[in-house]
Parts: structure tokens; sequence; C-alpha cells
């Protein structure tokens, strides 16, 4: 990968984590409009409730504008619904409590001084201030401030009416001035100073304090949260899915160039194996014709024995390139499996009485199995494959050496051959090589017999492979043969 590319990809990178952060930020802004509208909402609520409820005190005067406790609480109580409206309460002019209903509600320095709103963590306490009227009496000179009272027991004296308890008597004397107003109520945030002042300059400023459930406004800010953060982990995703569908867009394009590459290069090389394969086989006549003038020298009577032991020499390279080019040819014939039902153990006997000679030669002792198992497998591929295997093994132990071959069946239905030898076996280094062309452990070896077998065992989708033997040599064992239906027997 180049500078520009690299570059490229960084600058792409940095464009979907800006683009999910924006995202993220643009959620996070609008949530917290979110909260903020709903809380307005809910003060809003409040200030309407507030008022309404102004209305609902004053349409309860009666008898000269005197409100009876009893019938105020009533009507209070009937307003309240808990989880939502959890408190209410009227305030007189000097923040004293006159009538509550619901939740017992304390107003405080602080409900009464805040600009109408606190917050807690379960509740919205607001306080409006207004203007509940004013109680006349017959005798009174000057209109006293509306008083909210229980059951009057006092009585005027020299008459039969009763004076609501905190009223003042008219005493016939003349009413001192009024004094300037001074309220206890702080001014609420949607009263402008105007309409502030003009509310407490009236005797009958009032304060209703209500309490609000914010329960409510609560689990739609956090149902809100859950939606935005859902929006944003989506936006992320988005932008991972584009990032890896962009990465894969831009490997597969990189892999259909080498595919195409790769096409050629086999294209080139099959026209070469071809053309190697022929001179191969068309090398073999005159190898054999060489071979057989030599032996013809070797059986004159009259050569020499200096010319007889050149012959010999000649017969003995000729057999070794003829077995070269032999496995060449073998190499490179393409390798198509066609299964069908194989024994292993007389494919395995069929092969050790090929490579009897060989196993006398170096009196090497081979112990094959006897149990009965049958593999799916193209039956002349197969027989390579041990061929070649038994005589890498008996090649590669010394003599009187011993050689075995045993197969097991699996639970899974499937098959492992195993072909062990006590020969110096394979350094751990190489085992992943020597199923590579022309790579050999022998002198004098081509390099292809394994890679040979490595070919049919990846024509049936198998796998070999090479390990140590204990306590010494090389176990070759080719596994994920397919058994077929009724073909294992005892293992």
């Amino acid at each position: 990968m180049g500078p520009f590319a690299a570059n490229q990809r960084l600058a792409l990178a940095a464009l979907f984590i800006a683009a999910v952060l924006a995202v993220c930020g643009w959620q996070a802004q609008e949530h917290a409009r979110f909260e903020r509208a709903a809380a307005q909402a809910l003060i809003n609520r409040g200030r309407d409730i507030t008022s309404t409820l102004g209305v609902v005190v004053r349409s309860q005067r009666r008898f000269g504008g005197i409100v009876s406790k009893d019938r105020l609480e009533a009507t209070l109580q009937d307003l309240v619904r808990p989880g939502e409206l959890e408190a209410i309460a009227i305030l007189g002019a000097t923040g004293e409590t006159i009538a509550s209903a619901g939740l017992h509600l304390e107003p405080t320095k602080e409900t009464l001084h805040a600009p109408g709103v606190v917050w807690r963590d379960s509740t919205l306490t607001l306080m409006n201030v207004m203007d509940l009227g004013t109680a006349t009496t017959e005798d009174s000179p000057r209109p006293p401030a509306a008083i909210v009272v229980n059951d009057p027991r006092a009585f005027r004296p020299g008459t039969n009416r009763r004076i609501p308890e905190g009223a003042v008597p008219h005493t016939g004397e003349p009413a001192a001035p009024p004094a300037t107003p001074r309220s206890p109520f702080g001014r609420p945030a949607w009263m402008s100073r105007e309409e502030y002042d003009a509310v407490i300059q009236k005797q009958g400023v009032h304060s209703l304090v209500i309490s609000l459930s914010t329960a409510e406004m609560r689990a739609a800010v956090r149902n809100d949260l859950l939606l935005r953060t859902l929006v944003s982990l989506l936006a992320a995703g988005a932008a991972l899915g584009a990032a890896l569908a962009w990465r894969n867009l831009r490997k597969n394009a990189e892999l259909q160039i080498r595919l195409v590459k790769a096409v050629e290069m086999n294209t080139h090389l099959s026209g070469m194996n071809f053309a190697a394969a022929g001179l191969a086989h068309e090398t073999r006549n005159p190898l054999n014709l060489i071979r057989g003038l030599a032996h013809m020298i070797t059986m004159e009577p009259q050569t020499s024995p200096k010319l007889k032991e050149h012959a010999t020499t000649i017969i003995e390279e000729a057999d070794r390139v003829t077995v070269q080019l032999n496995e060449f040819i073998h190499y490179s014939k393409p390798r198509e499996a066609h299964l069908a039902p194989v024994d292993l153990s007389a494919l395995v006997a069929d092969v050790a009485r090929t490579l009897q000679p060989d196993l006398e030669e170096k009196q090497v002792r081979l112990a094959c199995g006897t149990a009965a198992l049958k593999v799916e497998a193209d039956a002349a591929l197969l027989r390579q494959a041990l061929f070649n295997l038994l005589l890498n093994a008996v090649q590669a132990v010394d003599i009187g050496g011993s050689i075995a071959v045993n197969w097991t069946a699996t639970a899974t239905g499937e098959a492992a051959l195993e072909i062990a030898d006590d020969g110096p076996g394979v350094p751990e280094g190489d085992r992943a090589n020597i199923f590579k062309p022309y790579v050999t452990m022998r002198p004098k070896g081509a390099g292809l017999g394994l890679a040979i077998v490595q070919q049919i065992v990846s024509a049936h989708r198998w796998e070999i492979t090479c390990t140590e033997n204990t306590p010494r040599g090389a176990v070759f064992r080719v596994s994920h043969l397919k058994i077929t239906a009724g073909g294992a027997g005892a293992t």
C-alpha cells in the first residue's frame, strides 16, 4: 500500500468519525432542547393550573367575600391527582398557609422568594401571586383583606353577626391610612415587574403554591434520551458499515486485479507445464535407447571391465532420470477424483505386494492393519498416494527398519490413515515444506513424490500432516476420509 492509499484511508476514516461525532452532537443538542421544552411545558401547565385555581377560589366567595375553609379545601381536594398534581396550598398576605389539599406542603423561604419555580428530585413546586379579591362587611368603612377561615365563632358585640377570625372589626374610629404594601412573595419569572407591582398593591394579594409530579416528564426525557442514543448508535453502525463496505469494495477490486493476474499466470504456467510434460515424455524414448545400448555393452564377453563399469554407470543414471521424468509427468497430470467405495485393507495389501522387492532388499518389516473399512475415494489415485508414502518410508528407514500402516474410524463418519516409520524423521521446521515440489530430504530424491501425494489429498478434500513418531521416526496422517455406509468394521 503506497503513501497515497494510506492518506486516502486516513482521510476517509477521519470523515466517518467526524460524521458520527456530528450526529452524536446534534442528538445531544436535540435532547437538551427536548429536556428544556419538557420542563417549560410542565411550568406552563403549573402556571395555567394556578391561574385556573385563582378563578375557582374567587368563584367560591359568598357572604360578603368570606370563603369557608372546609368548603375551599374540599374543592381543592377534588383537584388533587396523585402522580400529577400532588399538593395545593393557598398562602395569606403574610405567607401563612390558609388552606391546603393533598400531600403536606410547607412553604419555605426558598419557595416564597424564588422566581416561582423550585425543582426537586420528584416534584416541581410552583408559586403564583394573584389577587383573590377582598372581603367586605356592612359596618366596615374600608374593605379589609379577604380572609379564609374555618367555622367562625366570634360575634360582633351588640349584633347577631359572627365576625370571621382575623377580620378587622369596625369600631367607629376612622381607619388609618394604608401602609405601603410589602409582600413576602418573590416575583414569578413569567410576570413582569409592572404586573407584579400591580398585584401586590392590592389588599387581596394571596399566593397559590402547587406541587406537580415530575415522573411523567422525566420518563419522557428518558425515552427521548434512549431514542437519541439509539439514533447515535445507528449512525455509528451505519458509518462502520460504510467503512467496512468501502474497505471490502477496495479489497474486492484488488482481489479482482490479482485474480486476473493469477489467471494469466496460471494459463502461462499451464502451457509451460504441458510443454514440459510433453518434452519429458519424449525424452524417455532416447533414454530407453541409451539404457538398452549400455546394457548390451555390459553383456558382450569381450567388453573390458572398465567399459562395463562405465556402461553400468550409464544404466543407473538413465534409470534415475527416467524415474524423475515419470514423477514429473505424474505431477503435471490434472488430479480429478472419481469417488467410489474402496476397501482400505485390500488396497494396502496390494501396494505392499508391489513394494515387496524393496522391502526384502532392505529387510524392512511392514505391519498392516486388518480392520475392514471402506472409504469413498478414487482407487487409482489413493493407490498412487499410498505407494508414494510407503516408498518414501522404505527409502527413509535403515536396513532392518519397520513400517506400520493403520487406519481408524471416528464417531463423525470419517476415518484417518497413518503410515509410521522408525527412520530419522522430519525436523519440525521442514514439516510444512516437504509437500512442496522439488523439496526432498534425500540427496538423490526428485522432491515430487510427496508433492503428488498432496495433489491427490487435495483432490479428495482430505488433509495430510507430518508429525513426530515415538520414540523415533515420522508419522504421515491422512485425515477426513469419508466412510461409506456400512463400511466401518472393527478398528
